[in-house]
């Protein structure tokens, strides 16, 4: 436990704090939209600000829940948006859960997790996959940190949506994890897209987002949240099949929904979107190295990983 603060240095957070309010925030935040990001209507319902002084609007039409005016990357560094992270043991027991929904379809060969952080998901998922290669991308450098851990084998600085990432990874993933990150995206339905376009034919996709219903007592809500009428309701205009859909409870984290999804062995046109090709392969790591030999796989005549 860090030790108490002394007066002295109360009263320097305190006036430092004070002085970041006085400056001028206005750079801190995009023009105001006044239209819903999800399905263009204008009928919008502005809600309380939260405690962070921030506000989200509704749509009346779809409740596609966002917050507007949005934050600059300025102001999210100032004002923060992550909320505190859980216990480690209880967001292992939480990601095991998660991993979990894909035991019923066998080991797959490749999974991608989408806003890997460290990648604690992808290290608590191999407890139930051994076999399988885990990947990872993250806005952040941390997911570089994870592959010198050995949590993912592959790391990609940047978003998903991001043309020439997408392009590179194109149908390459047997499973595509994205949990509790769509909704921090700057357009989830891209970011969706992006996943959908980088799993092979047939493969399956595990989404985690929060509920718009649930409050966010912690810090300020994401840029989006997405009722679960939309994001299903998305996922079969790309021609998925949704396998399951659950609500998840607020502990560990705040109340949160689930669904699995298989992509179709053809997409849709909708899903057809054209991506340019790179110019460039995007910065990422080294090629995966075959893995040494070892002990045989009972069954498969494989070596181990």
């Amino acid at each position: 436990m860090p030790a108490p603060l002394t007066r002295l240095a109360t009263d320097r957070r305190r006036s430092a704090y004070l002085a970041r309010f006085a400056l001028d925030t206005g750079r801190f935040f995009e023009p105001r939209r006044t239209d819903c990001p999800w399905c263009a209507s204008p009928r919008l319902h502005t809600r309380p600000p939260s405690r962070a002084g921030l506000t989200s609007d509704e749509c009346r039409d779809c409740g596609h829940l966002f917050q507007n005016p949005r934050l600059t990357p300025e102001g999210l560094a100032f004002y923060g948006h992550h909320p505190a992270a859980p216990h480690p043991a209880t967001a292992r027991h939480h990601h095991r859960s998660a991993a979990r929904a894909l035991l019923p379809f066998g080991e797959p060969e490749s999974w991608l997790d989408v806003g890997t952080g460290d990648a604690r998901f992808p290290a608590a998922a191999r407890e139930f996959f051994p076999y399988t290669a885990f990947d990872g991308t993250d806005p952040t450098p941390r997911v570089l940190q994870a592959r010198a851990a050995e949590r993912v084998e592959e790391a990609y600085v940047g978003a998903l949506a991001t043309p020439a990432l997408t392009a590179h990874l194109r149908a390459r993933y047997d499973v595509v994890s994205v949990l509790r990150h769509l909704e921090h995206t700057a357009d989830p339905r891209a970011e969706l897209r992006a996943a959908l376009t980088v799993l092979r034919p047939g493969g399956h996709l595990l989404l985690e987002l929060a509920d718009p219903a649930a409050p966010f007592r912690t810090g300020p809500p994401p840029p989006h949240l997405l009722p679960a009428p939309n994001l299903r309701a998305e996922l079969r205009a790309q021609g998925c099949e949704v396998l399951t859909a659950a609500r998840r409870p607020r502990a560990p984290f705040p109340a949160s929904y689930r669904v699995l999804a298989r992509r179709p062995l053809v997409l849709t046109r909708a899903a057809r979107r054209p991506v340019p090709p790179p110019p460039a392969p995007p910065a990422h790591t080294p090629a995966r190295t075959p893995r040494s030999t070892g002990p045989v796989r009972p069954g498969t005549g494989d070596p181990t990983p």
